[in-house]
Order: structure tokens, then C-alpha cells, then sequence
């Protein structure tokens, strides 16, 4: 057994242990569960970034007579430690919990924290994307997670700021320019030398374009060893996005000069997987409604993202927590999610739905979002994510990116920095 073998395999099973330790915990607490049969007078739903979900609580409210408490945080890398600790201490979970694709994998490994929705809810296994329905189960089988969304590629950008620089600016246009990365690029250098200012946020926004386009192994291999060092998909988003250097604004996502850069126009064009137009749009205010629209993604499809809902078995009402997951992930809430946000549906029906097919977003000039991130649906290939995906790729991988692109280190350097660090972020 190699090192990163015994070291991943070490840290899965500490990670197994502190998370236990909160199941532990909250199975101790038969004293504080309620009556048979009482109705709760509030759930908590515990999301990041936007879900969409603002209307449906309201909705769901009214329809049960139960309030929802929608506790949101803006970031997975600060979402992450609370559920830790959540897990580990036995107390604070929401009665609802929003799992990611890159954190899924380390939460599912031990199931007991997690209750086990098939007997709570009615059987949906034949009306989800059949490989997102999959990784809702734990290792044991059980179900623990509904699915929520998936995060189909799309390129945002300014159609003002592309016309200032004697560029396109009506979406077909726009997608002929970047078939593939090397045009993405050259226009890039034609809007850097029409204007001046960087074409893209940054480098590590190139990458996840990149990387999550793969469809193949990334940070680990099928054994769960960290492959950070000889992972094609790795090397190809780094030596993609390191060679973008020259028309990047150097404003990391979710950094204040990113989301400043959306208003004062620090950038023309950013990665849009369907979950982030809320999230321009936010950043952007009402003064730039019409000046975004949407064009295709350089090599036309990608997934960067997607969740599923899961039940704390710590919830003092699973039943009712499961019914809400339940409402929260039907076709008709998948839709509504999708108009008001941006998720992208994971329900087949929702996916077929007339009014998500034919919806146009108008902050973003009427784009066809529907149609635009809907036909890519098919197209998108399941990523092997290991237990410590997402560690690996912001503590590792996007910090040496970012040491390179702010001149910090060279380009081996900063190469080599990120294997080191992504052994250790990797076996942790």
C-alpha cells in the first residue's frame, strides 16, 4: 500500500470517527424527541450560494402551516466546517442540509448521521437523472440524499463591455468566437488590447471551466489515492487556465474584488454554471439588468456543481424534515428554483417541463436559459469525486493557481507547491 494510499485511507477513517461521534451523540437525545405524532413549529434548512428556494419555504409554509427557516452562507468553503462541527458535537444541524458534489462523498461515509429517507418519502428512483439519483445513497445503500440540481456550464458576459471593444455581442455570435480554448483566448487578447482591462475574473475560473468538463477522474483515482501530481484532467485545467494569465482581472471568485468587479466592470465574461446567474445578477444590481446574456461554454458542456438535500438523523422531526426535501426536490419546485436562481433540474419531468424549456432570464437579455442549459443536460458526464475533493481543489490547487497568477511563483514552482499541498489537503 503506498503512502497516499495509508494516508487517505487514515484520514477517511479519522474524518469517519469525528463525524460518528456527532451521530453518537445525537442518537443519545431520545429525551428532547417529541411526542408521537406532534407537528413541528419549525424546520431549518441549511443551504449555500442560492438554491432558489426563497418562494417555495413560503409556499410550503402555507400549505403545512410549519415555518421555514432558510439559514444560508454564501461560500461551501465556510459552509463545510460548521456541518463538521454540526456532525461531531451532536447538536445544531439544520433539519435539512444541502450536500455538494465535491463534499458529498466524505459525508456520506458514515451514514448513521444521515437518515435514511426511503421509508420517509414516496419511491422517485425511476424520475431523477439516473447517475445523480445514485450518488444520493451511502456506501450501506441507504438513501440519504435527495437530488437537487446540476451545474451545466454557460459563459456570462457584459454585451456593453464586449461592444466597446469592437467585439460580437448577440449570443450565437459570441459562442462561434470560442469553439474551443484557444479562441476563448484569442478573444480575450482582442478585448485586453481593445480596452486595456482583463478579459476574465481570473485563472482559477478557467480552470473550473476546464476541469469540470472531464468527465474522468480529477484529484483521486477510483481507489481514492490522490492522483494530483499525474491526473491528465488536473494538468490539462492547469496548463489551460496558467496560459490565460494575460487576460485575467486576477479577481478570485467569491473574493470583495470579485464581487465588486460584477458592478464596476472589472471583467467582461466569467464561467456561468446554471446555479451562479443569481449570483451574477446579485453582485451585478439593477443597474446592469440587460447588460449580461449568456453564450456557450468553450467545448460546449461541463458540469461545475450540483447538490442534494439530505435529513441530519440529529433532526428532531425526520419525517417531516424528508416531506420537505421531498417538496423542495418535485418537478414543479426544480422549476420555480430554476426561474427565480438558476439551479439547473435534475427531476426528468421538470427537465421536459414547457415552462422551464421556454423560460427566458430577463436580467440576462432574455436569454433562453432553459433551452440554453437544458440541451446540455444530456452531455454531462459524472465526475469520480474523492473524500477530499473540495479541501484538495481550494486549499491546494486554486492557492498555487493563484501564487502564479499574482506573480508570487513561478509557474513550476507554483506546480510544485500545489502537489505538496494537495497530499496533505488530500489525506486529511
Amino acid at each position: 500500500m503506498s503512502l497516499t494510499t495509508r494516508r487517505t485511507r487514515m484520514a477517511a477513517t479519522a474524518l469517519a470517527a469525528v463525524l460518528a461521534a456527532g451521530g453518537l451523540a445525537a442518537c443519545g437525545k431520545d429525551d428532547d424527541k417529541p411526542a408521537e405524532g406532534e407537528k413541528p413549529a419549525k424546520l431549518v434548512v441549511d443551504t449555500f450560494g442560492e438554491m432558489g428556494y426563497d418562494e417555495l419555504v413560503k409556499q410550503y409554509e402555507q400549505q403545512t402551516g410549519i415555518k421555514v427557516e432558510l439559514r444560508k452562507t454564501a461560500q461551501l468553503g465556510e459552509y463545510r466546517p460548521k456541518l463538521v462541527r454540526y456532525l461531531a458535537t451532536g447538536k445544531g444541524a439544520a433539519d435539512v442540509t444541502a450536500l455538494e458534489e465535491g463534499i458529498l462523498n466524505e459525508f456520506k461515509a458514515n451514514p448513521r448521521n444521515w437518515a435514511d429517507l426511503t421509508p420517509l418519502v414516496a419511491d422517485h428512483s425511476t424520475e431523477y437523472l439516473p447517475w445523480k439519483w445514485e450518488l444520493g445513497k451511502a456506501p450501506d445503500g441507504r438513501l440519504i440524499g435527495l437530488p437537487t440540481d446540476v451545474g451545466s456550464l454557460a459563459v456570462c458576459y457584459r454585451k456593453d463591455l464586449f461592444q466597446a471593444a469592437g467585439l460580437p455581442t448577440e449570443r450565437d455570435q459570441v459562442s462561434a468566437l470560442w469553439p474551443d480554448w484557444n479562441g476563448f483566448h484569442q478573444t480575450g487578447q482582442k478585448y485586453k488590447q481593445a480596452t486595456g482591462k482583463g478579459f476574465i475574473d481570473s485563472i482559477t475560473a478557467v480552470s473550473n471551466g476546464v476541469l469540470f468538463q472531464q468527465g474522468t477522474d480529477l484529484f483521486y483515482d477510483q481507489e481514492n489515492n490522490v492522483i494530483a501530481d499525474s491526473s491528465p484532467a488536473v494538468k490539462a485545467a492547469w496548463e489551460t487556465a496558467t496560459s490565460m494569465v494575460d487576460i485575467s482581472a486576477k479577481a478570485s471568485t467569491w473574493s470583495p474584488e470579485w464581487s465588486g468587479g460584477f458592478k464596476q466592470g472589472t471583467f467582461a465574461a466569467t464561467f456561468c454554471p446554471s446555479w451562479m446567474l443569481g449570483i451574477v445578477a446579485d453582485n451585478s444590481g439593477e443597474a446592469n439588468k440587460g447588460k449580461w446574456d449568456v453564450a456557450s461554454v468553450p467545448g460546449g458542456s461541463g458540469n461545475w456543481g450540483g447538490s442534494w438535500l439530505a435529513v441530519p438523523e440529529q433532526s428532531k422531526y425526520p419525517k417531516e424534515a424528508a416531506k420537505l426535501a421531498e417538496f423542495l426536490t418535485n418537478a414543479t419546485s426544480q422549476v420555480e428554483a430554476f426561474k427565480l436562481k438558476g439551479p439547473l433540474p435534475t427531476n426528468l419531468e421538470a427537465l421536459k417541463n414547457e415552462a422551464f424549456l421556454s423560460y427566458t432570464n430577463e436580467y440576462f437579455s432574455n436569454a433562453p436559459t432553459g433551452k440554453i442549459f437544458g440541451e446540455s443536460v444530456a452531455n454531462i458526464k459524472p465526475i469520480h469525486f474523492g473524500p477530499k475533493h473540495q479541501a484538495v481543489k481550494e486549499n491546494a490547487f486554486e492557492p498555487a493557481m493563484r501564487a502564479f497568477e499574482n506573480g508570487q511563483a513561478s509557474k513550476d514552482k507554483a506546480w510544485e507547491q500545489f502537489t505538496k499541498d494537495a497530499q496533505t489537503q488530500g489525506a486529511f
